[in-house]
Protein backbone atom coordinates (compact mmCIF):
# COMPACT_ATOMS: atom_id res chain seq x y z
CA UNK A 1 0.00 0.00 0.00
CA UNK A 2 2.69 2.42 0.52
CA UNK A 3 4.75 1.96 -2.66
CA UNK A 4 1.00 2.36 -4.47
CA UNK A 5 0.19 5.39 -2.09
CA UNK A 6 3.97 6.79 -3.75
CA UNK A 7 3.63 5.33 -7.19
CA UNK A 8 0.08 7.41 -7.52
CA UNK A 9 1.55 10.88 -6.09
CA UNK A 10 4.64 10.25 -8.14
CA UNK A 11 2.90 9.33 -11.66
CA UNK A 12 0.79 12.67 -11.30
CA UNK A 13 3.34 15.12 -10.48
CA UNK A 14 5.84 13.21 -13.64
CA UNK A 15 2.47 13.94 -15.77
CA UNK A 16 2.13 17.72 -14.43
CA UNK A 17 6.27 17.96 -15.40
CA UNK A 18 5.95 16.30 -18.75
CA UNK A 19 7.68 19.07 -21.70
CA UNK A 20 5.51 19.27 -24.43
CA UNK A 21 1.79 20.63 -23.39
CA UNK A 22 -0.63 22.20 -26.21
CA UNK A 23 -3.33 24.45 -25.16
CA UNK A 24 -6.63 23.48 -26.39
CA UNK A 25 -8.80 26.22 -24.93
CA UNK A 26 -8.84 29.34 -23.23
CA UNK A 27 -11.82 31.33 -21.06
CA UNK A 28 -11.69 33.61 -18.85
CA UNK A 29 -10.95 31.45 -15.93
CA UNK A 30 -9.90 28.25 -17.39
CA UNK A 31 -7.25 26.95 -20.01
CA UNK A 32 -7.48 23.32 -21.49
CA UNK A 33 -4.72 21.91 -22.38
CA UNK A 34 -3.60 18.35 -23.80
CA UNK A 35 -0.42 16.26 -24.41
CA UNK A 36 -0.26 13.42 -26.91
CA UNK A 37 2.35 10.46 -26.49
CA UNK A 38 1.35 7.31 -28.83
CA UNK A 39 -1.68 5.83 -27.92
CA UNK A 40 -2.24 8.04 -24.71
CA UNK A 41 -3.89 11.49 -24.73
CA UNK A 42 -3.50 13.80 -21.39
CA UNK A 43 -5.58 16.77 -20.58
CA UNK A 44 -4.68 19.70 -18.14
CA UNK A 45 -7.72 21.62 -16.64
CA UNK A 46 -6.35 24.68 -15.27
CA UNK A 47 -8.67 26.75 -13.41
CA UNK A 48 -8.31 30.12 -11.31
CA UNK A 49 -9.79 30.02 -7.70
CA UNK A 50 -10.47 32.89 -5.67
CA UNK A 51 -9.90 30.78 -2.55
CA UNK A 52 -6.55 30.13 -0.71
CA UNK A 53 -5.12 27.04 -2.00
CA UNK A 54 -5.49 25.20 1.67
CA UNK A 55 -9.44 25.35 1.13
CA UNK A 56 -9.30 23.98 -2.05
CA UNK A 57 -7.39 21.59 -1.28
CA UNK A 58 -9.33 20.48 1.41
CA UNK A 59 -12.67 20.61 -0.65
CA UNK A 60 -11.15 18.93 -3.32
CA UNK A 61 -9.76 15.64 -1.19
CA UNK A 62 -13.34 14.90 0.11
CA UNK A 63 -14.21 12.76 -2.93
CA UNK A 64 -17.43 12.61 -1.38
CA UNK A 65 -18.07 16.51 -2.22
CA UNK A 66 -17.80 15.50 -6.20
CA UNK A 67 -20.81 14.95 -7.19
CA UNK A 68 -21.69 18.54 -6.05
CA UNK A 69 -20.12 19.82 -8.81
CA UNK A 70 -19.22 16.90 -11.37
CA UNK A 71 -22.08 14.91 -12.94
CA UNK A 72 -19.93 12.43 -14.08
CA UNK A 73 -19.89 11.28 -10.53
CA UNK A 74 -23.45 9.70 -9.82
CA UNK A 75 -22.37 8.01 -6.08
CA UNK A 76 -19.22 8.03 -4.55
CA UNK A 77 -18.76 5.74 -1.58
CA UNK A 78 -15.43 5.45 1.04
CA UNK A 79 -14.45 1.68 1.23
CA UNK A 80 -11.38 2.05 3.07
CA UNK A 81 -10.05 4.45 4.75
CA UNK A 82 -6.21 3.17 4.48
CA UNK A 83 -5.08 6.37 6.21
CA UNK A 84 -5.35 10.00 6.77
CA UNK A 85 -4.02 11.00 3.37
CA UNK A 86 -5.28 7.70 1.48
CA UNK A 87 -8.80 6.66 1.07
CA UNK A 88 -9.96 4.17 -1.67
CA UNK A 89 -13.53 4.86 -2.70
CA UNK A 90 -16.11 3.25 -5.22
CA UNK A 91 -17.74 5.35 -8.10
CA UNK A 92 -20.19 5.48 -10.28
CA UNK A 93 -20.45 7.02 -13.62
CA UNK A 94 -24.03 7.53 -15.44
CA UNK A 95 -24.23 5.81 -18.44
CA UNK A 96 -23.33 7.22 -21.69
CA UNK A 97 -25.24 6.68 -25.08
CA UNK A 98 -25.79 2.32 -25.48
CA UNK A 99 -23.77 1.27 -23.01
CA UNK A 100 -23.90 0.46 -19.10
CA UNK A 101 -22.77 2.62 -16.86
CA UNK A 102 -19.78 2.53 -15.61
CA UNK A 103 -17.94 2.34 -12.19
CA UNK A 104 -14.55 2.57 -10.28
CA UNK A 105 -12.31 1.47 -7.34
CA UNK A 106 -9.78 4.21 -7.17
CA UNK A 107 -7.21 4.96 -4.32
CA UNK A 108 -6.91 8.51 -3.47
CA UNK A 109 -3.69 10.39 -2.30
CA UNK A 110 -3.68 13.56 -0.90
CA UNK A 111 -0.31 15.72 0.23
CA UNK A 112 0.62 19.16 1.22
CA UNK A 113 3.26 20.70 0.19
CA UNK A 114 6.64 20.26 2.01
CA UNK A 115 7.91 23.39 0.64
CA UNK A 116 6.26 26.75 0.08
CA UNK A 117 6.53 26.38 -4.05
CA UNK A 118 5.06 23.10 -3.99
CA UNK A 119 1.68 22.56 -4.73
CA UNK A 120 -0.63 21.04 -2.79
CA UNK A 121 -1.49 17.47 -4.25
CA UNK A 122 -4.39 15.04 -5.04
CA UNK A 123 -3.77 11.89 -6.69
CA UNK A 124 -5.79 9.05 -8.67
CA UNK A 125 -5.53 6.09 -9.47
CA UNK A 126 -7.99 2.47 -9.78
CA UNK A 127 -7.15 -0.09 -7.48
CA UNK A 128 -8.36 -3.89 -7.16
CA UNK A 129 -10.03 -4.63 -4.05
CA UNK A 130 -10.97 -8.32 -3.68
CA UNK A 131 -13.89 -7.26 -1.76
CA UNK A 132 -15.31 -4.89 -4.81
CA UNK A 133 -15.37 -7.23 -7.95
CA UNK A 134 -17.31 -6.06 -10.81
CA UNK A 135 -20.59 -6.01 -10.96
CA UNK A 136 -22.61 -7.19 -14.20
CA UNK A 137 -24.97 -3.91 -13.68
CA UNK A 138 -21.78 -1.46 -13.97
CA UNK A 139 -19.22 -1.61 -17.03
CA UNK A 140 -15.92 -1.64 -14.49
CA UNK A 141 -13.60 1.23 -15.93
CA UNK A 142 -9.63 2.02 -15.22
CA UNK A 143 -8.02 5.54 -14.29
CA UNK A 144 -4.28 5.58 -15.09
CA UNK A 145 -3.40 8.66 -13.55
CA UNK A 146 -5.58 12.02 -12.67
CA UNK A 147 -5.94 13.92 -9.73
CA UNK A 148 -5.41 17.67 -8.92
CA UNK A 149 -2.20 20.48 -8.15
CA UNK A 150 -3.11 23.15 -6.15
CA UNK A 151 -0.53 26.17 -6.52
CA UNK A 152 -1.10 29.62 -3.91
CA UNK A 153 -1.45 32.45 -5.56
CA UNK A 154 -1.29 34.63 -2.68
CA UNK A 155 -3.62 34.54 0.73
CA UNK A 156 -7.25 34.91 -0.99
CA UNK A 157 -6.69 32.64 -4.45
CA UNK A 158 -5.30 29.78 -6.17
CA UNK A 159 -4.41 27.90 -9.85
CA UNK A 160 -6.40 24.40 -9.45
CA UNK A 161 -4.88 22.27 -12.14
CA UNK A 162 -6.99 18.80 -13.04
CA UNK A 163 -4.41 16.07 -14.84
CA UNK A 164 -6.28 12.80 -16.78
CA UNK A 165 -4.05 10.58 -18.84
CA UNK A 166 -6.99 8.50 -20.79
CA UNK A 167 -6.37 5.41 -23.14
CA UNK A 168 -7.73 4.92 -26.63
CA UNK A 169 -11.34 4.24 -25.63
CA UNK A 170 -12.03 7.62 -24.24
CA UNK A 171 -10.96 9.09 -26.92
CA UNK A 172 -14.01 10.28 -29.24
CA UNK A 173 -15.74 11.02 -26.23
CA UNK A 174 -12.92 14.24 -25.42
CA UNK A 175 -12.54 14.54 -29.23
CA UNK A 176 -15.59 15.99 -29.13
CA UNK A 177 -14.62 18.21 -25.97
CA UNK A 178 -11.39 19.21 -27.30
CA UNK A 179 -12.61 20.14 -30.57
CA UNK A 180 -15.23 22.46 -28.95
CA UNK A 181 -18.34 20.10 -30.50
CA UNK A 182 -19.02 19.85 -26.82
CA UNK A 183 -18.27 21.56 -23.43
CA UNK A 184 -18.68 18.84 -21.51
CA UNK A 185 -14.95 19.97 -19.47
CA UNK A 186 -15.42 23.63 -19.69
CA UNK A 187 -18.87 23.25 -18.04
CA UNK A 188 -17.61 20.66 -15.32
CA UNK A 189 -14.53 23.50 -14.87
CA UNK A 190 -16.98 26.19 -14.58
CA UNK A 191 -18.39 24.34 -11.95
CA UNK A 192 -15.78 23.22 -9.72
CA UNK A 193 -14.61 26.73 -9.81
CA UNK A 194 -18.52 27.73 -8.29
CA UNK A 195 -18.27 25.32 -6.18
CA UNK A 196 -14.91 26.13 -4.45
CA UNK A 197 -16.00 29.53 -4.14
Amino acid sequence: QAYLSYSNIAALTHLARKPGWDIARTLDNVKIWTHEEGAVLSFKVEMQVKVPSHVAFSLLSDFRLRQRWDRHFLTCEVLQAVSEEEKIYHVTAPPTTGHKPRDFVILVSQRQPCRPQEPYTVAVRSVTLRAVPPSPEFCRSEILCAGFQIHSNGSSSCTVCYFNQVTAGVMPYLAANLTGSSKSIEDTALECIKFLE
